[in-house]
């Protein structure tokens, strides 16, 4: 394994999709308001196997990846919007200036205050209080952005 894919410690680092993968997890897991012993319990999983998928260092399999789309309510494919910056590229296997295939049209990345709003707002236990605020949001923002 080449130095570009290791760490000090001689380890592997953790793959560039793979991370992505974990931090949508992460994300979708914030929205929801449920900390990573809630999600590991609904998947059978303890917190840390959790924390180690977000983060990235353990990759999901299909089953597993599968059940965590369905506990917190997305696609499969979710976990990899915006992820086509991250993958690798495979030399020889597409033609040059083809698009990869399935990839989602990229998002623009979120501000960096997003993430503290969305933690805040999964802390909100309320329904009737989080829809209000949903709504609230809405109206300020412009209707959509072109580059959504």
């Amino acid at each position: 394994m080449s130095e570009e894919y290791e760490s000090r410690s001689g380890r592997p680092r953790p793959d560039a999709l793979d991370m992505h993968v974990g931090s949508r997890l992460r994300a979708r897991r914030l929205m929801l308001g449920l900390t990573q012993e809630q999600l590991g319990d609904a998947v059978g999983l303890t917190f840390q196997q959790i924390q180690k998928y977000e983060r990235g260092i353990n990759r999901m399999g299909a089953s597993r990846l599968w059940e965590l789309a369905r506990a917190l309510g997305v696609p499969i494919g979710w976990f990899y919007q915006g992820g086509a910056a991250a993958a690798r590229p495979l030399a020889g296997f597409a033609m040059p200036g083809q698009e990869p295939f399935g990839d989602a049209p990229e998002r623009p990345e979120p501000p960096a205050d997003a993430r503290d709003l969305l933690d805040a707002f999964g802390r909100i236990s309320d329904p009737v209080v989080r829809q209000r605020i949903v709504e609230l949001v809405k109206s300020l923002a412009p209707s959509r952005p072109e580059n959504y």
